[in-house]
């Protein structure tokens, strides 16, 4: 069997979803997502999933920590934090200053991931759920050092980028059907009996 490891870069999925108004899939197992991307010769080996703890609204934190602690249930996940900081900024009109999120170390470590697994031969297809360019780099080292390997970008909901799909062995994009059949379902159960619910929000 093909080896996989899938690579999720977690805000660039969330705001394709946002942008989207489909709010319905945040409670999205991308384990499961991620199998269902797969062809029948595949194997999917480990979900490595890339983001950041948000700081600026306590429901929000709250709805994340919910999330992450579903994730934390399945079998062949791994979480990956960056930083998530608040960047000032001030109106050039009448100087009100504001604060805008932004999420920071998300693209490196996922370059650090797929080169360190590719490095030590633990996948043949790197799966990369993301549309960010800066990762250009990575694939087109891995690519060269690599040939044997493949890598296959699958962008998120209404995120798309022509020099990744330009420079990745293949591409696609992920659509509805695939997104509801891999949601969590609304009650799901931690290792010590506990019940998470899915955020109301988010039905």
């Amino acid at each position: 069997m093909n080896k996989v490891i899938a690579y999720i870069d977690g805000f660039n999925l969330y705001f394709g979803l946002k942008e989207k108004g489909w709010n319905r899939y945040y409670w999205l197992n991308i384990q499961a997502l991620a199998e269902n991307l797969l062809k029948f010769n595949q194997e999917l080996v480990m979900t490595k999933y890339f983001t950041s703890r948000i700081i600026n609204s306590t429901e929000k934190q709250k709805r994340q920590s919910t999330y992450i602690e579903a994730l934390e249930t399945l079998n062949k996940l791994q979480i990956f934090y960056g930083k998530y900081q608040l960047n000032p900024q001030k109106c050039t009109k009448c100087g009100y200053e504001s604060f805008i999120p932004n999420e920071k170390m998300t693209d490196v470590n996922i370059a650090v991931e797929i080169l360190a697994d590719a490095t030590n031969n633990k996948f043949d297809t790197a799966l990369l759920l993301s549309a960010d360019s800066d990762l250009l780099p990575v694939i087109n080292t891995i690519k060269n050092t690599f040939p044997q390997k493949r890598i296959v970008v699958a962008f998120p909901p209404d995120r798309s980028s022509i020099q990744l799909s330009q420079t990745a062995n293949a591409c696609l994009r992920i659509g509805r059907a695939n997104l509801a059949k891999s949601i969590f379902p609304d009650k799901v159960k931690k290792d010590d009996g506990y019940i998470l619910h899915c955020p109301q929000e988010w039905k």
